[in-house]
């Protein structure tokens, strides 16, 4: 187990390590294995690569994220050129089906709605809007399509997880009921987390994870 000290230094270590962040404009502190992120950041993506990173840390119980975006001077656009460059990105990505999502952008916080059929493409609409110049930040509050998921649902994101890590997936309950599956259990990561969630998500029918896996320090 981690003490904080160490733990501190190994999060400093990877906000170094990742070139996609300026680690001199976050500051990190550790209590018992919750890492607090505070700073000033210039784009919204750094700050979700800050994000990222830190969970990648083994150790990390949890992060408390307290960064501003304040943009650059040369990344201050208009909402209205924010607008064209979401519509131009939904445009041309493959997989986020544009005639059902919707977008407001004000003051450079961009808020998604609509209804789609699977998490990927409600991941993937997020995820194209990030990077964007002049973006604050993303509310994502895209529906997907309620559905009833199919009787073998549970059994086969046992599988997936299997296929992930046959051992760790030993520790791992998988719950549906309706559309929703309920992720209970130990994993050694936040990475681990990420991947047991995903397999819930890729499952069909499934419009709700509920992700309570204890991540052991």
């Amino acid at each position: 187990m981690k003490t904080d000290a160490q733990l501190k230094k190994d999060v400093d270590a990877e906000l170094e390590w990742d070139p996609a962040i300026n680690a001199a404009h976050v500051g990190v502190a550790v209590q018992d294995g919750v890492v607090t992120l505070t700073g000033h950041l210039g784009t919204f993506a750094e700050k979700v690569a800050v994000e990222r990173a830190v969970k990648r840390v083994a150790g990390v119980r949890g992060v408390a994220v307290e960064l501003d975006v304040k943009l650059e001077p040369h990344h201050k656009v208009s909402d209205a050129e924010i607008a064209a460059a979401v519509q131009t990105a939904f445009k041309w990505h493959a997989l986020i089906p544009e005639d059902r999502i919707h977008f407001t952008v004000e003051k450079g916080w961009v808020t998604l709605t609509g209804t789609v059929d699977w998490e990927h493409q409600r991941h993937n609409t997020e995820v194209a809007v990030r990077p964007l110049t002049g973006v604050l930040g993303v509310a994502n509050k895209i529906r997907l399509r309620e559905r009833d998921a199919p009787d073998y649902v549970a059994h086969r994101i046992h599988e997936a997880l299997a296929r992930y890590a046959e051992d760790e997936a030993t520790h791992i309950e998988v719950l549906v009921e309706g559309g929703t599956a309920t992720l209970r259990g130990t994993v050694n990561s936040w990475a681990e987390s990420a991947i047991v969630q995903h397999a819930a998500w890729s499952a069909p029918g499934i419009v709700r994870v509920f992700n309570e896996l204890k991540v052991l320090s």
